[in-house]
């Protein structure tokens, strides 16, 4: 097959009302194709006021965490670039559920104490985004939601009406901790662990690594890798020699 026949198209119109059904519309249209990014936001925006989509990476988190699409990425196929996705099949698998959501009231309680802001921490700092201010890295409109504090593929029936299961997080941190948490496997994704932590985390959980994969070790950090399985340290391992190789 030709690299321009391994590419999608799209075929559309795709005039459905939700940005996650023109999404879906566009994979199921392409099985077993490449579908691009430049592909998803043109089928995202909104075929009536043409605006652009900030959000369509929760979308795309949807189709395979609530739907139950496999939606693969470069992490899953090695033939794959950054940004292109490929969905094989329209088989759907049984685990996916209806995502739970807190109460309104519950919602009320979890913006109160967060005062309206991203409560995403990141090296003990918070986000503090607020809801309608403009996110000075992505560049959009910060609308917050709610999130499972414990991950939806682990623990998918929050309580919706206890506020301490839920946080308010923005768009952008929505989609960093999605991609803590592979939904597709049930692993962590180790990589991105490694790429949102700071410097000196990743020295600490350098560190650890090699300190466990000759004898020991330990720091904050290694938490989560502790208990990992040997194969993936050492991905771990592989991927921060190549960051302080780079640096």
């Amino acid at each position: 097959m030709t690299d321009q026949n391994r590419y999608g198209s799209i075929k559309g119109p795709y005039n459905q009302k939700s940005i996650r059904q023109r999404l879906e519309a566009l994979f199921l249209d392409n099985l077993g194709k490449i579908v691009t990014h430049e592909m998803i936001v043109k089928v995202a925006t909104d075929p009536e006021t043409g605006k652009e989509p900030e959000n369509w990476h929760q979308r795309i988190s949807e189709l395979r965490t609530d739907l139950g699409y496999t939606i693969l990425t470069n992490r899953d196929r090695r033939d794959l670039k950054v940004s292109e996705y490929m969905l094989l099949t329209a088989d759907r698998r049984d685990i996916a559920s209806k995502r739970v959501k807190p109460t309104p009231h519950t919602w009320k309680a979890v913006l109160k104490r967060a005062n309206d802001t991203c409560e995403w921490r990141e090296g003990g700092i918070a986000c503090g985004l607020k809801e309608g201010a403009i996110d000075p890295v992505g560049g959009g409109t910060v609308r917050l939601t709610p999130d499972h504090m414990t991950p939806h593929s682990i623990h998918p029936n929050s309580d919706p009406g206890n506020p301490d299961v839920w946080q308010a997080l923005c768009g952008r941190h929505q989609v960093i901790k999605k991609n803590f948490w592979d939904s597709m496997t049930g692993k962590l994704n180790v990589q991105a662990i490694l790429q949102a932590a700071s410097a000196r985390e990743k020295q600490e959980a350098f560190n650890f690594l090699l300190g466990y994969l000759s004898s020991s070790g330990e720091i904050e950090i290694v938490t989560i890798l502790q208990s990992l399985s040997d194969s993936e340290k050492r991905e771990a391992l592989d991927f921060l020699r190549d960051f302080f190789d780079e640096g």
